[in-house]
């Protein structure tokens, strides 16, 4: 049985383009869940800086941010996903500008990339049962958590979508055996987490290679698990 892998990259970080670029090579789907109000017109590369703060930045490293002039250059083939217009946060900032965010941001992407944006990703996971409501009424067909779960396709509420495991989890190759049996695997995670370590990103790529050249996986847009999930879709 083909197993359906599906991976998702948030934030919308310049270290983005040296993912894209493997994935390029290997023929590989993702989703990128993009914030457009934090991104400037030209991109700002990465950088090291003191470890302090929360400009999404690693052991001191940040990743940048890629430019709005070039968006449907480096995302061109990838589905992209709402994570909010300033990574808004629920239980942070009020549900009204939480949706605001939401709703904001995918309009700017749909703007951009002239296509339909369904995909969400929770901003740091966090969600309530009212936010969850209010995404299903503005249209959203998923939402992406950080938890964890052997069984994606055992979610009952798209709008509330576990992966699998992040893509540096030790044991990423034991839960994607495991997972095999489901159908399904899918994973995430912040390109920016790679830093410029090489090993990272040789690593990375093997990953990338070796899934794509096994003859039971089957590439797919993290959209495309919503059917896969127990009662079909959003509820």
């Amino acid at each position: 049985m083909k197993v359906k892998v599906a991976q998702c990259w948030d934030d919308g970080v310049a270290t983005d383009i040296r993912v894209t670029d493997i994935l390029r090579k290997y023929n590989a789907k993702a989703t990128f869940n993009l914030c457009p109000g934090f991104m400037q017109d030209r991109r700002i590369e990465p950088f090291w800086r003191e470890p302090v703060g929360r400009d999404w930045c690693i052991n001191g490293f940040a990743g940048g941010r890629v430019g709005k002039n070039e968006l449907l250059k480096i995302y061109d083939g990838f589905q992209v996903a709402s994570h909010c217009w300033n990574h808004e946060v629920p239980g942070r900032v009020s549900d009204a500008d939480f949706l605001k965010g939401a709703v904001d941001a995918r309009k700017f992407l749909e703007d951009t990339f002239q296509r339909e944006c369904q995909g969400f990703a929770w901003p740091c996971g966090q969600h309530t049962p009212e936010t969850e409501r209010m995404l299903l009424d503005a249209g959203f067909k998923y939402g992406r958590t950080t938890a964890n779960v052997a069984d994606v396709t055992a979610c009952r509420n798209p709008i509330t979508l576990d992966s699998n495991c992040h893509f540096m989890n030790r044991a990423f190759w034991k839960i994607f055996e495991d997972a095999k049996p489901t159908g399904a695997f899918y994973f995430w995670g912040h390109s920016y987490e790679m830093m410029d370590c090489p090993h990272f990103w040789e690593r990375f790529e093997l990953m990338i290679k070796t899934l794509s050249e096994d003859p039971d996986v089957e590439w797919v847009d993290v959209i495309d698990l919503v059917p896969l999930c127990r009662g079909g879709k959003s509820e």
